[in-house]
C-alpha cells in the first residue's frame, strides 16, 4: 500500500543546499509541495538554489542539525551530513556529530510531530565489504577507528537510531542506502571520482587514479536516486529499510576514466596513485528490495549520466570560473 502524494505538504529537506538535497527540493516543488530547505552551507551552496530565491513555496534557513530545530513540517528527508571523504575528513569530529546528534534531533522532531522521516544513509556502512554484491542484510567490514571511520559509523550509529526510534517509539521511519551517486551540482573540489576525472580532463591535468585501476564502484544518476527517494517516502509505514539505491552496473576506475577522456575529448594522461586507507575494492549494490517494493531501479545509463555531467561541469569552467 502506498501513501499517495494526493495534497499539498510542507516538506522538510536538511542538507537541501547541497548536491542531492538541491535535486530532491526541485522535485519536491515540481509535486507542488512547501518545501523548507535547512543547511549549514558547510559542503552545501546557495548556487545550487540560486534558482529557487523568489519560488513562493521554497524556504531556506541557515542552520546546523546539531541543533533542535523547532518548526512544523509533514515529512522530513534527512540528508544533512558531508559526504565525500575531503569534506568529511576535514573535520571528523563535526562529521560524526552532524550524522548522530543531527539524527537525534530530527528524529525528536519527527517524534513530536508524528510525521514520516527519512535517512539518507550509505553504501559505506558496508565498509571494505567480504560479500559482493551487497545486500541489505549484510552487517558490513568497517574499520571503527580509520580515517574514514567519522562517516561510516557515523552513519551506522545513526541507522541504529531511527531503528531505535521505531521499535521504542513506534516512528515512520525510511532508511535508504545510497550508492555513488553523480551529476549536475557536485563540489567540483569534493574529492569523488567523477568529478575529479571531468575537472583534471576539462582543466588539462593528469587523471588521477588510487591503486592499480582495477577497483571498481556503481555510479547511480542523481535523478534516478532522487526517484528513489520519492518511492520510499510514499511507500506505506511498514516500508521501513533499509533499502539499497544505487546502479548494479559496475566499473573500474580505469575504465570510467577512459569513458571521461573520451567524452571530453581531453589530452589528459592518467597516472597512479597510492590506494587511500580502508578504501573499498569493489562497491556494487543488489538492488533486489528497492525493485520488488518500491518498483524502482535506475534508467539512466553511465555514458549518458556522464555527458549531462560534464556539461554541467563546462559551464563552469567557461563562464562562472569555479574550477
Amino acid at each position: 500500500m502506498t501513501r499517495p502524494y494526493d495534497s499539498r505538504k510542507r516538506i522538510l529537506v536538511t542538507g537541501g543546499a547541497g548536491f542531492l538535497g538541491s535535486h530532491l527540493v526541485d522535485r519536491l516543488l515540481e509535486r507542488k509541495h512547501e518545501v523548507l530547505c535547512v543547511d549549514n552551507l558547510f559542503t552545501g551552496t546557495k548556487r545550487n538554489i540560486d534558482h529557487l530565491h523568489n519560488h513562493p513555496r521554497f524556504e531556506f534557513l541557515r542552520h546546523d542539525v546539531t541543533f533542535p530545530l523547532y518548526i512544523e513540517v509533514d515529512q522530513i528527508f534527512n540528508l544533512a551530513c558531508p559526504a565525500s571523504p575531503v569534506h568529511y575528513q576535514h573535520d571528523p569530529v563535526q562529521t560524526t556529530k552532524t550524522s548522530v546528534h543531527g539524527a537525534i534531533n530530527m528524529l525528536g522532531l519527527a517524534k513530536r510531530l508524528q510525521c514520516p522521516i527519512l535517512q539518507a544513509s550509505t553504501s559505506e556502512v558496508y565498509g571494505n565489504p567480504s560479500v559482493h554484491p551487497q545486500t541489505e542484510d549484510y552487517w558490513g567490514n568497517v574499520n571503527p577507528i580509520g580515517p574514514r571511520s567519522c562517516y561510516d559509523e557515523g552513519k551506522r550509529c545513526a541507522e541504529t537510531l531511527f531503528f531505535d526510534y521505531h521499535r521504542q517509539h513506534n516512528l515512520d521511519i525510511k532508511v535508504v542506502r545510497i550508492f555513488n551517486t553523480y551529476g549536475p551540482r557536485m563540489h567540483h573540489a569534493d574529492g569523488r571520482v567523477v568529478s575529479n576525472f571531468i575537472v583534471q580532463a576539462l582543466t588539462g591535468q593528469d587523471i588521477t587514479i588510487f591503486g592499480d585501476g582495477s577497483q571498481t564502484r556503481s555510479f547511480c544518476y542523481v535523478e534516478d536516486l532522487v526517484e528513489g527517494f520519492l518511492r520510499m517516502m510514499d511507500s506505506g509505514p511498514d516500508m521501513t529499510g533499509p533499502v539499497n539505491l544505487g546502479n548494479p552496473g559496475e566499473f573500474t576506475m580505469l575504465e570510467l576514466a577512459e569513458i571521461v577522456l573520451r567524452q571530453t575529448k581531453s589530452k589528459s594522461k592518467i597516472v597512479y596513485q597510492p590506494l587511500p586507507q580502508d578504501d573499498p575494492l569493489q562497491r556494487r549494490p543488489d538492488i533486489s528490495i528497492a525493485k520488488e517494493k518500491l518498483n524502482w531501479e535506475p534508467t539512466v545509463e553511465l555514458e549518458e549520466g556522464l555527458r549531462r555531467t560534464i556539461d554541467y561541469f563546462l559551464h563552469l569552467v567557461k563562464e562562472v570560473g569555479l574550477v
